[in-house]
């Protein structure tokens, strides 16, 4: 599978955010990353179903929305209805996680499973096969700019070769401190979707950074 590339709607110009989003599309990237923080389950808040509703109404590639926030049952529906394509919830979030990845594909969205950095891959092992896509955090959640964490390579492995064993079409996407640096190590470790985002927005050429990001 080619590597897939969504740029990180959160490091993007929100004063010029059409021109942001007329550049992801114009760009090699596969899908726009956004990420919905309530405050509660990481430090921050980002934006809700207004902007969502605004980037979809421009955006001619799907929405990969990971939602950082507690309870996330309660709002499946409304993103669904706001233009999510996929929609990762973290496991630690979800005490039914189980319930609420059927409840994301009875939708019509593709279903993603978030770990934090503490959290360990084992903890996949009964649900992976229910996911379309499990997303590696590679920094501790809340705020652009982190520095990679190292061990994250090895835990990207870990989660490839389960898939190897009990889900080929696994996608394996990781978040955080991600580059143009760093791109080919993960996807040697077995990413097959990146997302970056000061990376992307704060380059100089943008859809440069995007197409060396493609070919990582």
């Amino acid at each position: 599978m080619d590597t897939i590339v969504a740029p990180s709607l959160l490091s993007a110009n929100f004063g010029n955010l059409k021109d942001d989003i007329e550049m992801v599309n114009r760009s090699q990237a596969d899908w726009f990353h956004c990420d919905i923080m309530d405050g509660l389950f990481v430090p921050n808040l980002s934006y809700g179903f207004p902007i969502i509703e605004q980037i979809k109404r421009l955006a001619k590639k799907p929405l990969d929305v990971h939602l950082m926030i507690v309870d996330p049952d309660r709002y499946l529906e409304r993103f669904k209805e706001a233009g999510a394509d996929i929609l990762t919830v973290h496991i630690e979030a979800c005490t039914h996680l189980h319930r609420t990845l059927q409840k994301i594909k009875a939708l019509g969205m593709k279903a993603g499973i978030a770990l934090n950095p503490h959290t360990a891959v084992s903890q996949l092992e009964e649900i992976v096969t229910d996911a379309d896509l499990v997303l590696i955090m590679s920094v501790n959640p809340g705020f652009g700019g982190q520095k990679f964490i190292e061990n994250s390579y090895a835990k990207i492995a870990r989660l490839r070769e389960m898939a190897e064993q009990k889900h080929h079409s696994l996608i394996i996407e990781v978040d955080g401190g991600v580059d143009t640096a760093n791109a080919a190590r993960l996807h040697s470790a077995g990413a097959n979707a990146l997302v970056a985002g000061n990376a992307i927005f704060k380059a100089k050429n943008p859809e440069e950074v995007i197409a060396k990001l493609k070919m990582s």
